[in-house]
């Protein structure tokens, strides 16, 4: 045993076998974005900073959710065909590897669409009125009563990306955890009525951090609100947008005390100084009175570029070859067909309308 284990041909087959052991028995987690726009702060705090650790860990797959863009965008489709490859850019500059995370494009696999369809006959309308997250982006949309058919459903579309991959895991805000849990009754619905166990329940990973609020101080961070800072902004962007940020309204002299809770400029703080000990003291000055907020916005300056300014580079240097780009999302979009067709398979033969097979 010792001797074959010497051999470097038998060395590589074991390492392999072990490999391949590791990559069935990790989890699958589904994760993406809707590419309306280039990615900001807020994204990179709750999910691409912990995306780039759980791929390590986790079978990883990440969508970019166009199809799902488009129940929203559908007269400006330009808008999201341009913002594939920019959040591809950002997913890339802030580390996430194609070599162990399968990104790719949703309506590029045709099979989710399928599933949705199937997934569509196991709600009804009014459950769809009810989810809470779903009411919350109608209302912030204006739709009133014309409220395009493909976002209503768009919770099952959602349940088809989820369960096409099988994650065992999908990582969410708060807001979308009703999500998950239609996901799992379309799941459990689907389980019970075709009397087999195809379809994998997910739970949901919440963020361990507090969601950044915009720049304005007006609620989270969001593109269509202008208030956000973005992966891709250049140095003198990030510099004039901190120099613009929202503070304490009341302290209006150095030497008045500051309220540190509910100032976005110490939010920032809180998510990215590395130094949480002289933060503190900063704190405690500023609350204090005789710190004034140009002091602690250069501070912020200072943390955000150290943090932004590697991954702005990176992201420069791979936008120059947006080619490259674009053929790591085309393998990753086939590499996700394939998975996505074997559950498509299982889910047809569940339901006995695999018509010209008998297996």
């Amino acid at each position: 045993m010792t001797k074959n284990l010497d051999n470097p041909n038998k060395k590589h087959q074991v390492n392999e076998r072990r490999k391949q052991m590791n990559t069935n028995t990790k989890k699958s987690i589904l994760t993406g974005d809707r590419p309306t726009g280039p990615l900001h702060l807020g994204h990179y705090v709750g999910s691409l900073r912990q995306r780039v650790l759980l791929q390590h860990t986790h079978k990883q797959f990440i969508i970019i959710a166009d199809a799902q863009a488009l129940t929203d965008n559908a007269e400006n489709p330009e808008k999201v065909r341009k913002n594939i490859l920019e959040v591809a850019l950002d997913y890339l500059a802030v580390g996430i590897d194609p070599k162990v995370t399968t990104i790719f494009i949703q309506s590029l696999v045709p099979e989710l669409a399928e599933l949705t369809m199937y997934y569509l006959n196991l709600v009804t309308v009014s459950r769809l009125q009810r989810n809470p997250t779903v009411k919350d982006e109608i209302k912030q949309r204006g739709f009133g009563a014309s409220i395009p058919a493909g976002f209503l459903v768009y919770p099952v579309s959602q349940a088809a990306d989820i369960t096409a991959f099988k994650a065992d895991v999908v990582p969410v805000g708060e807001d979308q955890l009703p999500m998950i849990e239609q996901t799992n009754e379309i799941v459990r619905s689907f389980n019970r009525i075709y009397e087999s166990s195809v379809l994998v329940e997910a739970k949901a990973l919440l963020s361990s951090v507090t969601r950044l609020p915009g720049t304005d101080g007006k609620g989270k961070m969001s593109k269509s609100l202008g208030n956000v800072i973005s992966l891709s902004n250049s140095a003198d962007e990030v510099r004039h947008k901190v120099k613009m940020m929202y503070t304490d309204p009341k302290h209006l002299r150095m030497e008045d005390p500051g309220t540190v809770e509910g100032n976005p400029v110490f939010a920032y703080l809180d998510a990215f100084d590395p130094d949480k000990e002289a933060l503190e003291v900063m704190k405690n000055h500023y609350r204090r009175g005789g710190l004034g907020d140009g002091k602690v916005k250069q501070r912020l300056m200072e943390v955000l570029l150290a943090e932004l300014d590697p991954i702005r580079i990176r992201r420069e240097q791979l936008a120059n070859d947006s080619s490259a780009v674009m053929r790591i999302l085309k393998e990753g979009t086939e590499a996700a067909r394939k998975v996505a067709a074997k559950t498509l398979d299982e889910v047809r033969k569940a339901m006995h309308i695999n018509y010209f097979t008998n297996k």
